[in-house]
């Protein structure tokens, strides 16, 4: 059956591979492909100076067509979406584009939040198992008597290469070092995705260089200011995290100092 084509059509059709409406379903695909977005769960967004471009929600990622991408307008990213009693709901936004029989994002006010606060130019969020167990390793250490690696709400790592694919902070030059710490917030999961909005918020703002949120028992939000960046980014932490797993089998501590013990404070 053809399918019906409506003037918004225009803003998903290029042949260019980079166009947000190709590269989200190419992005999305590919997370597919690693185990992030299995399940219809997690997705990605993209903002422009024009406009912001959205995967649908409840549908197969690794399937997603241009044709399916909802589209806002820009400046639809510049609103506070953290109060909950004031928020608009995902739903009754003005898009420019909404496919038909498609569901809009409950990630979206999350994404909006992350292009408000970082003027980031891509927000990606995914289930990775990775991610999640990091966060249950954590909740776990911090509810028994056996030594925490770290803070139960802040994922810390050092002395491990992959650390360079971070960046340092959005005013700082470089990317973070080998003996440097990363460190990543966690925030506690809610019923509802949307939800999520104000504790993000929150995090992102007591952590201003964070390039990530993680989500316990959810998975994890990541931005940059390009999709090159903010992918980069999520497969660094993806790596990180499951090498944090497999090391906490063996008891070796994610954070040493220089001399390759575990600070005692």
């Amino acid at each position: 059956m053809k399918e019906e084509t409506t003037d918004s059509d225009a803003l998903v059709r290029s042949d260019d591979p980079l166009h947000p409406a190709n590269h989200i379903p190419t992005l999305c695909a590919h997370f597919y492909s690693l185990g992030w977005v299995t399940g219809t769960g997690g997705g990605a967004s993209i903002c422009t100076s024009d406009h912001v471009y959205l995967a649908p929600s409840g549908v197969q990622k690794e399937l997603i067509k241009p044709t399916d991408i909802f589209i806002l307008p820009a400046s639809t990213a510049q609103h506070d979406y953290s109060n909950k009693s004031k928020r608009i709901s995902h739903h009754d936004l003005d898009y420019l584009r909404r496919p038909p029989n498609l569901t809009p994002s409950a990630c979206t006010p999350l994404f909006m939040t992350a292009f408000r606060l970082r003027n980031a130019g891509c927000c990606i969020h995914t289930h990775s198992q990775w991610a999640v167990l990091a966060t249950l390793l954590l909740d776990r250490r911090g509810h028994t008597n056996k030594p925490m690696y770290n803070d139960p709400n802040v994922f810390s790592i050092s002395f491990i290469e992959q650390i360079k694919g971070i960046p340092r902070g959005p005013d700082k030059e470089g990317n973070l070092g080998f003996e440097d710490t990363l460190r990543i917030p966690i925030i506690e999961n809610t019923s509802k995705e949307e939800d999520l909005t104000e504790a993000l918020q929150n995090a992102m703002i007591q952590w201003p260089d964070t390039y990530a949120v993680l989500v316990r028992r959810h998975g994890i939000y990541v931005w940059g200011d390009n999709v090159a960046q903010a992918k980069t980014i999520c497969e660094s932490l993806d790596y990180l995290f499951q090498l944090a797993v497999e090391m906490a089998k063996h008891d070796i501590p994610w954070v040493k100092d220089r001399y390759g013990e575990e600070p005692t404070t």
